[in-house]
C-alpha cells in the first residue's frame, strides 16, 4: 500500500462511522478528487478495504493497519463485523 507523500497535510475529516452507519456510496465504488489523497483510520474493529483497479486487492484495516487512498483510484469498503471508523482528507 502506499503512504502520503511527504509534506501533505490533513484538510478535512469525516465523522466517525460504525458497521451500521458507513454511507451507501463508501460501499461501492468511488474515488478521491484529482490531488487528494485518504487514509482510513479503523478505531476499533476491522474494515475490508478493496481497490479497484486493474486487480481488486483486498486489504483488512485494523487500528494498527490505517488505508491510504490514492487520488482517483476506485476503491470501496466493507465492515469485518462490528467497526468504527473515520476517513481523513489530505493534499
Amino acid at each position: 500500500m502506499k503512504a502520503l507523500p511527504k509534506g501533505a497535510s490533513e484538510y478535512a475529516r469525516t465523522r466517525e462511522f460504525s458497521e451500521s452507519s458507513i454511507p451507501a456510496n463508501l460501499r461501492r465504488r468511488h474515488r478521491t478528487r484529482p490531488g487528494t489523497w485518504g487514509r482510513i483510520v479503523v478505531l476499533e474493529g476491522r474494515l475490508r478495504y478493496r481497490i479497484l483497479e486493474s486487480a481488486a486487492e483486498a486489504i483488512e484495516l485494523s487500528p494498527n493497519r490505517p488505508g491510504i487512498v490514492e487520488p482517483q483510484v476506485d476503491h470501496e469498503v466493507e465492515p469485518i463485523g462490528k467497526v468504527r471508523f473515520h476517513v481523513e482528507f489530505w493534499r
